[in-house]
């Protein structure tokens, strides 16, 4: 959530930040008032808390018609005290439900407006030119025996799949590359919890009760996670980490799992938009002052993995009104995929400045011992939507598909043969 004293010194930030990224702006306003009557009430609570105390301990001393007095008005007190003690709570309790709603403040710089409005910072890459007719994903991936789309929607319905042969090896193979490659950047591995508890999901800044992509298990009162970035927020909850440790880096292999609610119609062929997927993901905690920068060596490292598997790409800053409720900042890299002509996310990395830790209670104690809150940031490392865009582009006139080079390695193979062989 915001910094109420940024709101405080600040609400014209706060003001400019809704406006970028289309929301009302009339919410500061609101904060401001419920804000200054929580402290007012908690003013009230606390003065006549004192005034109890001191009569509480007058009253020993008293006698005759002074002591009734002081009974008298210490009764009066317990009944105002307890009523500003509601009061106070109330306004905390409605101030805080408010706050939940409010996305995180844009960082300067980010494009405004909505999801088409992103600036495009960079193309890497020659897109492939062919000398046949380019086949898509789903038909290089029958020939290959690599996909099996049919027999996932049996077992289990609509944007299910099955990865067979050498699909489950490429997906393998890609992940443990991204895992790798993490490791030697610093990153410590995790397999992470892809259940959560509500407050999980709420703290790293989804909404439970409205999020329409969230699967739940109402029974258990668990979520199924549509990012390791769920876990890897929350699992410094409610902690003080050591600041000679930031910035801690987590890299975290998870399913993933998405309703996909809103994409009726959407990507209805082959494996772009599913409600089931591998990840492997960056998590940062660190200090505010350097997420900038942090960002920006998330992004390097989403950049360097995309050219080991020698993938036509660009970076794309992304607007305001596309950021989603957590982030400050967010770029993508999507690559280039023949069968549609067009880009396609596969990387997603955010600065979350401090707006998930607030929620989740995660701070450090600075030099002089005063506690302050971390900053988190998260980046994608390698996904299965990875497998469109390497089948897609590497493709041969037979059908077969060459490995990246430094994809060999974890793959096993240099060339992905259809089966017909």
């Amino acid at each position: 959530m915001i910094d109420l004293r940024t709101l405080r010194e600040d609400p014209d930030r706060l003001r400019a930040s809704q406006r970028v990224r289309g929301e009302d702006d009339s919410v500061v306003e609101t904060l401001l008032s419920l804000d200054e009557r929580r402290r007012a009430a908690l003013n009230n609570f606390e003065s006549l808390r004192a005034e109890q105390k001191s009569i509480g301990k007058s009253v020993s001393r008293a006698s005759g018609d002074e002591r009734q007095s002081l009974l008298d008005r210490a009764k009066e007190l317990a009944a105002q005290v307890k009523a500003a003690e509601t009061e106070a709570a109330a306004l905390a309790s409605e101030l805080d439900e408010l706050l939940m709603t409010v996305p995180n403040i844009v960082e300067e710089g980010a494009p405004p407006g909505g999801e088409d409005d992103y600036v495009v910072l960079e193309e890497i890459g020659e897109k492939p030119v062919f000398d046949f007719e380019p086949r898509d994903h789903v038909e290089l991936g029958e020939l290959l025996g690599a996909i099996d789309i049919e027999r996932g929607a049996k077992v289990s319905g609509a944007r299910f799949f099955f990865l067979t042969g050498v699909g489950a090896r490429l997906q393998l193979g890609l992940l443990n590359m991204a895992m790798q490659q993490a490791i030697e950047a610093g990153f410590t591995p995790m397999i992470t919890p892809v259940l959560v508890k509500p407050e999980s999901m709420q703290g790293t800044g989804f909404h439970v009760a409205h999020d329409k992509e969230i699967y739940r298990l109402p029974e258990d009162d668990l979520y199924l996670v549509g990012t390791s970035e769920v876990p890897l927020a929350a699992y410094h909850s409610d902690e003080i980490l050591d600041p000679r440790a930031l910035p801690l880096r987590y890299a975290g292999w998870s399913s993933c799992f998405r309703r996909e609610a809103g994409s009726y119609g959407k990507d209805t062929r082959g494996i772009i938009r599913v409600h089931q997927f591998d990840k492997v993901e960056m998590f940062s905690y660190c200090r505010p002052e350097d997420s900038h920068e942090e960002h920006l060596r998330l992004l390097a490292w989403e950049k360097e993995m995309l050219e080991k598997v020698e993938l036509p790409y660009r970076v794309i800053d992304t607007a305001a009104g596309d950021l989603g409720t957590s982030a400050a900042r967010k770029y993508d890299c999507e690559a280039w995929i023949p069968s549609q002509g067009r880009y396609r996310e596969l990387t997603s990395t955010s600065n979350c400045t401090d707006f998930q830790a607030r929620r989740l209670k995660v701070r450090y104690k600075d030099e002089d011992g005063k506690p302050h809150h971390v900053a988190t940031l998260n980046g994608t490392l390698a996904t299965t939507r990875w497998i469109v865009a390497i089948l897609e582009n590497h493709q041969q006139a037979d059908g077969s598909v060459v490995v990246p080079k430094a994809l060999r390695p974890y793959v096993g193979l240099d060339v992905l043969e259809p089966l017909s062989r």
